[in-house]
């Protein structure tokens, strides 16, 4: 298990993530009495809020954000940064900095690693590259992985914020799952055979990268934004309802939910516009934590969700919820996104749903609070977070593909090179 107190600046930084001037230096954590300071108050929208717990508010701040908490008179106390990882020394036993958890390159790897050895059922595509030119890479599973079947189509997508690392290992472990038990569970092979599941494990990489290297705490992408501040935060940067108020996203660049300069500015969010507009997906779960609650849309207002498709994606969360339950009894809320949690606009789920008429998922993982590790999990949970969402998972497959309408044909199956996740181009290495 990590637990180290005390965080500290990476002393052998890559070539490009290269560490903003004194901007993680200012970065401090605080706390102050939540009493003083409602969620809902103007604000309390711009910080970047850790946690709450024991009646106070944990906050990642910015100098500008300690000014203002002055200039409102709220007294607030310096707390130490707490990491989960060593502070600079030697690497964690898992392997790296981040111990058991994935990088981009290891991330990387292993996805070329799982296609190779099962090279008629995985298939590596490049989405599109990040700001600072990593591949965005989405991982195809079926049983004819080279063709275009007509079968039901499902997207797990991770870590479109920096320091959700668990939120890596669920889709890729999920992946691994599918591949690995086809020939010996009946189950995973109905699954892998009549569907074609898609894994983008990692839609933020030079976020995670930057957080793994420099600054732990970091949430958005690494926009170098006109008023000197860093970052996009890519889960409001979605087109639908994108900039509808400043309640579910803001237009201040330092803010930790900047939504950006117009939908899909930034190329990580543009890939999986891009992407999903070439499928037809029947379900999209976006992973992130923490809190073990499943949201659907709206999370843009709270008004009630309605029309074709509501009914659906309301049962597929209570569906999703009691199975999650079942492994461990870890229990997942759910409910719509507005009501269950906060307001966000721009967000992957009201667009995918919103645009594309997709039952879309945000899946809050374990924990839920900080106090049972917060975005801190510890590496011997990850195999256990994953476990309870794997049955979530494959129930929501399971029901895509029982949904699931071939287009009319003149009764010859219709079959075709799959080139169209990113223009023939796969693996790209």
């Amino acid at each position: 298990m990590k637990r180290i107190i005390v965080f500290a600046l990476t002393a052998c930084l890559t070539a490009s993530l290269a560490p903003d001037s004194g901007h993680t230096d200012d970065l401090r954590v605080i706390s102050l009495e939540a009493r003083l300071l409602p969620r809902e108050a103007p604000a309390a929208r711009e910080l970047d809020i850790l946690m709450e717990k024991d009646g106070r508010l944990y906050i990642v701040s910015t100098p500008r954000d300690r000014a203002t908490l002055d200039a409102l008179g709220i007294r607030f106390a310096f707390e130490p940064s707490y990491s989960g990882l060593p502070a600079a020394g030697p690497a964690a036993a898992g392997g790296g900095l981040n111990g058991d958890y994935h990088s981009y390159p290891e991330l990387e790897a292993e996805l070329l690693e799982l296609e190779a050895a099962y090279p008629g059922l995985a298939a590596v595509h490049i989405l599109g590259q990040s700001l600072e030119g990593r591949n965005i890479y989405g991982l195809k599973i079926s049983d004819n992985v080279g063709l275009d079947e007509d079968e039901a189509e499902v997207l797990f997508l991770g870590c479109h914020h920096a320091r959700e690392w668990i939120s890596v290992e669920v889709p890729l472990l999920i992946a691994r799952h599918l591949l690995e038990n086809r020939t010996v569970d009946s189950r995973v092979r109905d699954v892998v055979d009549r569907s074609e599941t898609w894994i983008v494990p990692l839609v933020n990489p030079d976020g995670l990268e930057y957080s793994i290297h420099v600054y732990r705490y970091w949430r958005k992408n690494r926009r170098a934004n006109d008023d000197g501040s860093f970052g996009v935060d890519l889960n409001r940067n979605y087109g639908y309802e994108w900039g509808r108020d400043n309640s579910g996203s803001s237009p201040l660049p330092q803010s930790a939910v900047y939504r950006g300069t117009a939908p899909f500015s930034e190329p990580e969010s543009a890939a999986v516009r891009d992407f999903v507009g070439l499928r037809s997906f029947l379900g999209l779960v976006s992973y992130h934590s923490y809190g073990q609650i499943i949201l659907y849309p709206w999370g843009y207002a709270r008004i009630p969700v309605e029309g074709e498709g509501a009914e659906r994606m309301k049962a597929l969360a209570e569906g999703m919820s009691g199975r999650l339950e079942a492994y461990r009894g870890t229990r997942y809320a759910f409910g719509q996104a507005s009501y269950s949690l906060y307001l966000t606009n721009g967000d992957t789920t009201d667009w995918a749903f919103g645009d594309h008429g997709i039952p879309a998922y945000t899946i809050e993982l374990s924990p839920v609070s900080d106090q049972d590790g917060g975005f801190f999990n510890a590496e011997t949970e990850i195999l256990p977070i994953f476990y309870e969402n794997l049955e979530a998972a494959l129930y929501l497959i399971e029901d895509c593909i029982a949904v699931y309408v071939p287009p009319a044909t003149d009764g010859r199956a219709e079959n075709r090179p799959d080139n169209r996740a990113s223009g023939g181009a796969r693996g790209g290495r």
